[in-house]
């Protein structure tokens, strides 16, 4: 199958001081979605901007739709791509209103109803002959992101498109914008540093750490299935603990016992490895013989996350419904149910 657009083997250049090397994708339907997801100065603007051609790559070639646009030697410009980048500071015209800024690229070609509708569905309506100065930043993000979606780009590039809008409004507009982009099969690649965001919108996501692309795969994978512990503590949601691997579904913990699950056949019986448990991982008891002390104690709305010491270096997590009738306090024990089975067992060599 060929593909829609790729980045193939590219090297770019944030600054002076460091590299992102040798990063490939492929985006091989057209209207699918790639989330760019990392920490805050890993480079992920910085790759944006060199597919919209605002900066050069130092080294690889990036094509769409079965054209060369960037090389080494190579280098469209900007407005000759089809490429609208939509930035995470708005960059709109500040003597234009809100409406002017929306209606300026294509003017003559928009679908003036589908123009209303989406202001409508931004909860622009009411503010849209305003200018710039005179909205909210977040409010301005939107308009700026209308006015890229209605140039019907053959690529879409995103930077934290609703990084400046609260929780409640953020995930609303994730779910329109969502069905915008399938709906007229825009090609898009939304950059984040939130992974429920882009596991949302991703129907492949690549996650950047260190300057490096260190996974490309479905956001499913990526969460339960990392190729390194630097992308299982990126997510932050679980301990490596110590284990020994006693069977292809068994290994072993000195005070957590026989752990059930799947082991990667890579990995031979009795060889120690660092074992990921999550806070889904473990259920609680309160009838187990197995308990160990609650060293903290977390409220997250529907569940509460109790942190156990389980040894003198080691710790896990167990996550509980915010329902469940009986609460336990710091410096109690808690109990935990047995045997451990778990549903994705990941593990990397010690």
């Amino acid at each position: 199958m060929k593909e829609f657009f790729k980045v193939d083997n590219v090297t770019f250049s944030p600054n002076q001081k460091y590299l992102i090397k040798n990063v490939s994708f492929k985006i091989f339907n057209k209207g699918d979605i790639i989330s760019l997801l990392g920490p805050s100065g890993v480079g992920k603007t910085t790759i944006l901007r060199t597919i919209a051609g605002l900066d050069r790559l130092i080294d690889g070639e990036i094509w769409l739709d079965k054209k060369l646009i960037s090389s080494k030697n190579l280098n469209i410009q900007p407005e000759k791509r089809d490429v609208s980048l939509t930035f995470q500071n708005n960059c709109l015209f500040p003597h234009m209103s809100l409406e002017q800024n929306i209606m300026i690229s294509k003017e003559d070609e928009l679908d003036v109803s589908e123009v209303n509708n989406l202001i409508k569905n931004f909860y622009l309506n009411d503010i849209i002959n305003k200018f710039p100065h005179e909205v909210s930043s977040g409010e301005a993000q939107r308009a700026a992101l209308i006015r890229s979606i209605v140039n019907n780009p053959k690529l879409l590039l995103l930077d934290e498109p609703f990084s400046n809008l609260n929780k409640g409004l953020r995930e609303e507009l994730q779910v329109i914008l969502k069905q915008i982009l399938k709906k007229k099969k825009i090609t898009s690649i939304i950059v984040t540093h939130d992974y429920d965001e882009a596991f949302y919108f991703g129907d492949m996501c690549g996650v950047l750490i260190n300057q490096k692309m260190i996974q490309f795969s479905e956001p499913y994978k990526i969460y339960h299935h990392p190729n390194s512990p630097e992308i299982a503590n990126f997510f932050n949601k679980g301990e490596f603990i110590e284990a020994k691997i006693i069977s292809k579904n068994e290994l072993f913990h000195e005070k957590l016992g026989v752990i059930k699950g799947k082991v990667d056949p890579k990995f031979k019986n009795g060889a120690i490895v660092k074992l990921l448990i999550q806070a889904e991982d473990l259920i609680h008891s309160d009838k187990s013989d197995l308990e160990f002390k609650i060293i903290d104690k977390r409220f997250v709305g529907t569940n509460f996350i109790y942190t156990l010491d389980i040894s003198n270096k080691e710790r896990v997590h167990v996550l509980v419904h915010s329902h469940h009738s009986h609460f336990h306090n710091i410096g109690k024990k808690f109990g935990i149910k047995t045997p451990i089975s778990l549903e994705h067992v990941v593990c990397f060599e010690k």
